[in-house]
């Protein structure tokens, strides 16, 4: 057997023909297990290191299929539907086999490195043709990040352009390592304060701060920084100045491009197929404070685009 084979990752989609990613079409591979819980999360479901349960609560007509093969009674019928006491739920996926209505999907899947390298071949023609390539995205790549470096080395070895997604929240030495094979670093900067991105987040700031001082200053590796934008969170002229002071100054060269992206809604509608209570409730900001925060960060040079 050999070790490709026998080396497994959860994931929990990959994405074809992705534009939003890095340059060109690309295959995005999204890994699951994150060690941050942003309140605003747009995946969800890549937070959680398991298998998990997605339950349409429309689909579901309360048949007890589910409640009757689920081997560690996390299922019980309430008020005509079904529901998961996620506490007792292991992801196995014996709900979702048996439900008519399919109501319930298994989100995650264990797969070997060769069997991700199968799925990302399939686009080679689009890499080639558009300047793409594979990005490994999540949850959060670093937190595998073995698997997420044999893939990238595979990837390499193929002449594929490769680009890393990350929060930047692991060890240096994890870092380093995973980033031998990797073209492209997208990396998130989310709040310059280290009480505010604890806040939003669950973690400090100062290892992804650090970090990102590190890629630029040892490796040649290009960096696109990424800035989402969440109302009432990140949005102030204070933040974006000073998130705009740390690219220019301690950054530098390095970065190719800043991306502000705009929150949106569609991981909402994740949230309740988890059973989870929504932790954030702001809207999208508009067009035009976008915009306005997109010149305060222009006045440094910087190159700034809105989206990704």
């Amino acid at each position: 057997m050999k070790e490709s084979d026998a080396l497994r990752g959860l994931v929990f989609d990959i994405q074809r023909y992705s534009v939003h990613d890095g340059p060109g079409i690309r295959t995005t591979v999204f890994l699951k297990g994150c060690p941050l819980k942003c309140l605003w999360c747009q995946n969800p479901e890549g937070q959680r290191f398991l298998p998990e349960i997605f339950f349409d609560r429309s689909r579901c007509t309360g048949c007890g299929r589910c409640v009757a093969v689920c081997p560690t009674g996390a299922i019980i019928i309430a008020e005509g539907r079904s529901q998961t006491r996620r506490h007792l739920c292991d992801g196995c996926g014996e709900c979702a086999r048996v439900c008519p209505n399919r109501a319930r999907t298994v989100v995650g899947r264990w797969m070997s490195v060769d069997e991700v390298m199968c799925e990302v071949r399939k686009d080679a023609v689009f890499y080639a043709s558009s300047g793409g390539g594979v990005t490994l995205s999540g949850g959060e790549p670093l937190a595998q990040a073995e698997f997420s470096a044999a893939i990238l080395g595979l990837c390499r070895k193929a002449y594929l352009h490769t680009a890393l997604e990350t929060c930047g929240y692991a060890p240096w030495e994890t870092v380093r390592g995973v980033l031998e094979s990797v073209d492209l670093v997208l990396y998130d900067l989310k709040h310059m304060n280290p009480a505010r991105h604890q806040a939003g987040t669950g973690v400090s700031n100062e290892l992804i701060l650090e970090n990102a001082r590190r890629i630029c200053r040892e490796f040649s590796v290009p960096l696109w920084v990424r800035v989402p934008v969440i109302p009432g969170y990140n949005d102030s002229q204070q933040n974006l100045t000073a998130t705009a002071l740390f690219v220019s100054r301690e950054l530098g060269r390095c970065v190719q491009r800043v991306s502000l992206l705009p929150y949106h809604r569609l991981g909402e509608s994740k949230f309740e197929r988890l059973e989870r209570s929504l932790p954030f409730s702001s809207g999208p900001p508009s067009e035009e404070q976008v915009e306005e925060l997109a010149q305060i960060m222009r006045r440094f040079d910087l190159p700034v685009h809105i989206g990704g």
